[in-house]
């Protein structure tokens, strides 16, 4: 009987632990957040399709145009860049709240790893999800701004003459980790790029099936 009451005096101490530690909140936050799939919601709501099931599967705003081109071409842009903004964003409003509450910097790349994690593993995806380039560049775009908008140009340039997509993310990708080592050597204070691989590895592990269909010549054009 005291043993099983300090048992649970414990476990009341670590919750209230865990719900009165900010930096806990946020990482929490960032994961469900950047798990919620606009993509699937968007295209289930105004179109009525679940691209989960057609296209390459993803639930990006890549697969969102593809998918929508065929089933309604006039919703299909705008959905396809309502989903863009809305996985950018996901990422970079819990950055800028985590920052208003004057979060340090470390807290803050691990709140930009966990909003990328949960756009690409999400938990109400069955820990599917999406490659986790808009995302990744939502995270930048607060974290390393020039960077990143450099990689934006980048990016365009790429996606008009590569047209393949995941191509594109790849190359503007590569570009931005080297960028970010010219632009932000000490990454404002951290003294090592560790997070920024850390997104930028996740991205790739999530278009390795991209990069076989390419091998293979299989990888379809937006």
């Amino acid at each position: 009987m005291i043993e099983y009451a300090c048992k649970n005096t414990v476990l009341k101490v670590l919750r209230m632990e865990v719900l009165s530690n900010i930096n806990i909140i946020f990482y929490l936050v960032a994961y469900i957040v950047g798990s919620i799939p606009f993509g699937y919601i968007l295209a289930k709501i105004f179109a009525d399709v679940d691209i989960k099931n057609e296209g390459s599967g993803n639930i990006g705003a890549t697969n969102v145009l593809r998918v929508l081109k065929k089933h309604n071409p006039k919703m299909a842009k705008k959905l396809g860049a309502a989903t863009l903004l809305l996985d950018a964003a996901k990422g970079a409003v819990v950055i800028l709240a985590a920052k208003f509450f004057g979060i340090g910097n470390e807290v803050l790349w691990t709140i930009a790893i966990l909003a990328v994690w949960g756009h690409c593993f999400s938990v109400f995806m069955n820990f599917e999800g999406g490659k986790g380039v808009a995302t990744g560049l939502g995270v930048f775009a607060i974290m390393l701004p020039v960077s990143a908008l450099l990689a934006l140009i980048v990016w365009f340039v790429a996606a008009k003459t590569i047209k393949i997509s995941s191509l594109s993310s790849t190359v503007a990708l590569v570009a931005l980790v080297a960028l970010s080592y010219l632009i932000y050597p000490d990454t404002h204070g951290l003294g090592t790029h560790a997070p920024i691989w850390i997104i930028a590895l996740t991205v790739i592990y999530k278009h390795i099936p991209n990069y076989v269909r390419l091998l293979q010549k299989e990888e379809i054009p937006v």
